[in-house]
This record gives structure tokens, sequence and C-alpha cells, in this order.
């Protein structure tokens, strides 16, 4: 099954998927064609994910295609570096546009044309005034705008003049073309707006072809209708921009007529995605990069080992709505943990460890022992070297335990996973006091964990062999945000100072050398993890992807 198929099995109906059934049964349409188009001028995000699920969910359901394209518009902001990392993150999500991978900037001569075609329709005019002052005049809710002074100049006097600005006589922000539609309309975004402006900026794709740019909201609708696109997916920020866009449909000479639908976007808790906001947490390096396992992006997600199914099915979860809302991030993690559950092989690795010394086993000596790489695949197993030396938890013993502590403490048993129960019967403190080594004894007889005599022990542990254990660093993520809204206008009070624990020294078994960076594996009764880019021979770091329950929620108590 490909991933659109999966993205599109069992999804409910929603509006989107109601309004395109309606118009294939009216023939309104005979081939959906949608299209996903990011800005590149940043790393895509979870929300993105949605947007990508949809857009390409609904073609592969309807049977039609769904298209890439690059809204290039302002060169200022844009990078090659932000367009590899989309096509390669819609990639990895598990979609593909086939050959249809496009770019505004293909169109950009078209557009132009189409700019012209407004102006000598007596519908666009040149402005001289400032962009402050262009704000000032635009108006407010209550209140009309003000028409520009020179709002009435003629058509030939227009046309000249964004001639020349094409022509790179004028310096940014000297000039800008402006569509001439209506100053008192109650809807600002009517209120004659911008529609080219001037950047003398190197282009990613056109280099130093044009100086003069396209808004995003005049290139967009047009780009649709020279793609053929039959239903522009938006989020609810672009409904306001609904009648701008069907405004340059209806007074341009453009080969189709595309419609724009708004949905919800979305909403995170402890998470803030504004592209603004994740810019400057890279830039001012509160992370480390746009692939920081603590971002939202899907670099990030992807470097933490989420599993782009877990996403998929986030995405086939949360539905789509009409109504802004805000989805618990611990909807997120069930469905991240509900797909590693299912995939992720099982291994052990110890995070702090404490050395046992199996006193009455042979010196010298040890043994291979199977254990069952996943639950519901025990055909599956893999070979772990036990000896005399082992590692195991420091939380797993406890000098004095409470009533319900049932783990290591002096004179009781436990079950080793796979392996043997032990006693411990001795602990070795150094001169300051603290608990340096355990001295225990194993009973030869409880091989793969179970006594013939069948007594049952009331705690089993995770154990790494000492002779042959890997060293490795294991970085500990939370959430980025300490807040479960945090404020995107003052953001930085709201960072998490706990949300990256570096742990040195673990302990693993050698099989996790083996690991491809990107896959997670579950340490067992710890959660799961995955082998970081960071990663050197012999020296592996690994990322916490989740843990097996929500211990931050805990931490912030039950909220």
């Amino acid at each position: 099954m490909t991933a659109v198929e999966t993205a599109t099995t069992n999804v409910g109906r929603d509006f989107i998927r109601d309004i395109i059934q309606s118009d294939l049964d009216a023939k309104r349409v005979s081939t959906v064609v949608t299209r996903f188009p990011p800005e590149p001028n940043g790393y895509l995000h979870i929300g993105h994910a949605k947007s990508i699920c949809l857009n390409f969910g609904v073609a592969g359901e309807f049977g039609g295609r769904c298209h890439l394209r690059f809204d290039d518009t302002n060169p200022v902001k844009e990078e090659q570096e932000y367009i590899d990392a989309i096509e390669r993150d819609v990639r990895w999500l598990g979609f593909d546009w086939g050959t249809h991978l496009y770019h505004a900037s293909e169109y950009f001569e078209q557009i132009y044309a189409w700019a012209e075609h407004l102006i000598l329709a007596g519908k666009a005019y040149v402005d001289d005034q400032s962009q402050d002052e262009i704000r000032a005049t635009r108006g407010t809710l209550t209140e009309p705008g003000t028409d520009s002074p020179f709002r009435t100049r003629s058509v030939d006097e227009n046309l000249d003049l964004f001639r020349r600005m094409r022509a790179g006589e004028f310096p940014n922000g000297a000039r800008v073309l402006r569509a001439k539609i209506d100053m008192a309309s109650g809807n600002i975004n009517l209120r004659d707006p911008v529609i080219y402006r001037i950047l003398h900026a190197t282009h990613p794709r056109t280099g130093n072809a044009w100086c003069i740019y396209p808004s995003y909201d005049f290139a967009h609708g047009q780009s649709d209708a020279i793609e053929g696109i039959t239903h522009s997916i938006c989020t609810l920020e672009f409904e306001d921009h609904r009648p701008l866009y069907d405004w340059f449909i209806e007074n341009l000479p453009v080969p189709s007529r595309p419609h724009q639908y708004e949905f919800a976007r979305l909403n995170l808790t402890y998470t803030v995605l504004s592209k603004r906001v994740l810019t400057t947490l890279v830039r001012d390096k509160f992370v480390d990069g746009w692939d920081d396992p603590r971002m939202p992006t899907l670099a990030g997600l992807r470097r933490r080992g989420v599993p782009a199914e877990a996403l998929r099915e986030f995405a086939k979860r949360i539905g789509v709505a009409k109504a802004n809302s805000v989805v618990d991030m611990a909807m997120f993690d069930f469905s991240v943990r509900e797909v590693l559950n299912r995939v992720a092989e099982r291994r052990m690795a110890v995070l702090a460890p404490l050395k046992i010394v199996i006193e009455n086993y042979p010196e010298g000596s040890s043994e291979e022992i199977d254990a069952i790489d996943h639950p519901d695949h025990p055909e599956k197993t893999r070979k772990i070297r036990f000896g005399r030396e082992l590692f195991v938890e420091r939380d797993d013993f406890m000098e004095d335990p409470p009533k319900k502590f049932f783990r290591l403490s002096v004179g009781r048993e436990v079950r080793l996973r796979w392996a043997y129960f032990v006693t411990c019967r001795e602990v070795v403190k150094n001169e300051a006091g603290e608990v340096i080594e355990l001295r225990c004894t194993y009973d030869p007889e409880t091989r793969g964990g179970n006594a013939p005599d069948g007594r049952k022990v009331k705690a089993t542990i995770h154990w790494v062999s000492a002779a042959d254990a890997v060293d490795a660093e294991v970085r500990l993520y939370n959430p980025l945000f300490k807040s479960p809204a945090p404020n995107a206008g003052d953001f930085a009070s709201d960072i998490n100072p706990d949300s990256l624990e570096v742990l040195r020294g673990c302990k693993l078994e050698p099989s996790l050398l083996d690991v491809p960076v990107g896959t997670a594996v579950q340490f067992e009764r710890q959660g799961y993890f995955c082998p970081d880019p960071d990663s050197r021979p012999g020296a592996p770091v690994f990322d916490r992807t989740i843990g097996l329950r929500d211990t931050w929620a805990k931490m912030q108590g039950g909220k």
C-alpha cells in the first residue's frame, strides 16, 4: 500500500471531501487537481504535514493528482536550502508529485503580462507612496481607506512607469503597482492591494532577471489557474483573501477558474508553529538548527525518530474542520507511540549504569542468550551476551526500599530480562558513601527467566553485559516550551530550560551499533530512541523519540 493509499484509508468524510464529491457528481470537474504550495523561506513543520496529507490525500482518494509548487515570489527570504529541504520532507512523509513540480517563478512572464492587462483595463495603477503612507491610508475595520493621490494616473503613464519599474530604473520602495478595486470595501484586502513591488535581489531560480516581484496574493491564484487546479485548499487565515483571489480570477483572461476553500490550521499545545518564531529560534540559537529534535519541523521530528506513518495517522485522526481549535500534544504522542509500539524492535540500554557482580558465576566465562526482537514476532531473535559482570539501572536498586518497591535491594530476588533470577547480597560503597557496585548471586536453573520450581518474582529488570557494553551519549528531549499555550509575541519567556538533558556514559547492547540513523527502537522499560546523525563509529548518540508514557504531563501536574 502506498503512502497516499495509507493516508486515505478509512478517512472520515469532511466538508472538503463533500465539496469535491459534489463537484464530481455535478460534473463541474472531471479530474481533481490539488496543490501543496509552500513558500521556500523556511523548513516545513507539523502544521504543513496536515496540509500535505490533505492535499495529496484527497487527490489520491478521488483519482486525481497533487502538484508541488513553490510560491517563490520573495527572493529576500528564499534559499535553495529550503527548496531542497521541502522536497526531501514531502518525500519522507510518503508522497510523490511525479512530474508535477512547479515554481511560481516559472510564470513570472505571464503574471507580468496579466499585470499590464489590469493597467490597460484601468484596474491597476503605479503608486509613489511609501509603504508607511499606504498603510496609514488603508483605513481600519470601521473606517474606509483614503484614495492614493496617484490613483487617477492615466493608463499610459501607469504603463510607462510599470515598464520602467521592470527595467530597474527605480530603487526599492520607490513605487509599487496596486490593483484599483475599492478603498471603501469592508474587506481591507480589497482596498487597492499591492500586487507588484520593487526588489533588487537575486532570486534562487531566476537570478537577476527580475527586479520586480508579484505579491503572494497576485501570484497564487494565477498560478493555480495556469496549472488547472480545481480545488485550492488553504488554511483559515486566507479566508478574508478569497474575495481578492476571486477578483483577480474574474478580471484576468486566465485559462481556468479555480476556487479557494479554507480549513482550520493545526494548533498544538506546547508548540509554536509561527514561521517567524521558528526562524528566530534557529537564528538566535535557542535550538541547534532547523532539524533540532525539539523543533516541530518535519526535519526535527525525523531526526528524533518520529515515523512518517505516525504523522499521517495523526493527520487522519484530527480530521479537517472549518473552525480553529487547539489539539492536545498528547494526541500526537499517542499516534507516535501507537506506530512505534507496532514497528520498533526492542533492545536493552542502561542509561544510569550501576555495576553488579554475580559472585557464583564462573570468572572468565560467558554465554549467549536468545532475546526476542518484538513481542508480536517471537520468531525473530538476536543473541545477547551474559557474564559475571553486568550493568543495571541505578534506579532499579534501593538500599532501603519503600513498601511497593519490588526491584533490587539486599536480599531480594528479581528477574534479569531473558536471562536468570538474581539476588542482591551485598552493597559496595565508595569513601563518600555512594553505592558503586552490587554483589549478587544467580540461580543457574532459571535460564530464560523462569524457575522450574514455579516460584515467582515481582520485578523484571533490563541489563547489559559489562564485557561488551557500548558507551553512548543519550539525549532526552522534553517540550521546547513550558507553557501549554506559548506566547508567540514573547516566546523566549516560555522556553523550557529542561527541554534537553544529555546523559553520557550510558551502556548499550552491541546490536544497537547497527541501527540506522532515523530508525527508532524501543529501549526496554525506557522509551523509544533513535540514533542521531552526530553518532560516530563506536561512539553512538541516541535521541529519545518519546517515552513509553506521558511523563511530561505527570511532571506538569497531570495537566
